[in-house]
């Protein structure tokens, strides 16, 4: 399991909260969303189907729930 920079997951974190309507219970989605955008360079469209990395998915979420 690849550990990514704490200085990413951070980074990707503050842009998960500046999100319109973030909210804590939709948190999956916009981690997703988040990771999706890092590695395509845009946010994902409604029925978006490429993959993302879970683990850096799963370390941002994990992130995210322990503020």
């Amino acid at each position: 399991m690849p550990n990514y920079p704490e200085s990413l997951v951070k980074s990707l974190s503050l842009k998960v909260k500046e999100y319109p309507r973030f909210s804590k219970g939709e948190i999956e989605k916009f981690c997703w969303m988040a990771v999706h955008e890092y590695k395509h360079g845009v946010l994902p469209s409604e029925y978006d189907i490429r993959e993302i990395d879970e683990e850096l998915y799963l370390q941002l979420l994990q992130e995210l729930k322990s503020e």
